[in-house]
């Protein structure tokens, strides 16, 4: 199992648009193989920031990276450039192999 994470820095007064961005998107995940759960995450509300996370869980390293190869990706990604920016600086990505997996 593999598990791809993105940490985001929302200035407060981005914060509406960015939540509005995200939870009204077209989802993609459901179509590739590999795809387990995806999770939109709120953190601390710092003075300058609020933290976010994107958690992905995959069932390899291998299917995550299939997933950033694919035209689902593509498409989930194509206006990310061209868009009004709502963060403070890139994304930051963190990746992690699964060694323990304890479930109810």
């Amino acid at each position: 199992m593999y598990i791809a994470m993105n940490r985001f820095r929302v200035p407060p007064e981005n914060e509406q648009e960015f939540r509005d961005r995200w939870l009204g998107r077209e989802v993609h995940l459901r179509t590739v193989p590999g795809f387990v759960s995806f999770q939109f995450l709120q953190g601390p509300r710092q003075e300058d920031h609020i933290l976010y996370a994107s958690h992905t869980v995959w069932e390899s390293q291998e299917a995550f990276i299939g997933w950033t190869q694919s035209e689902q990706f593509r498409i989930a990604h194509a206006t990310a450039g061209s868009r009004k920016p709502l963060m403070s600086g890139p994304p930051v990505f963190e990746g992690f192999e699964v060694l323990q997996n304890i479930e109810n």
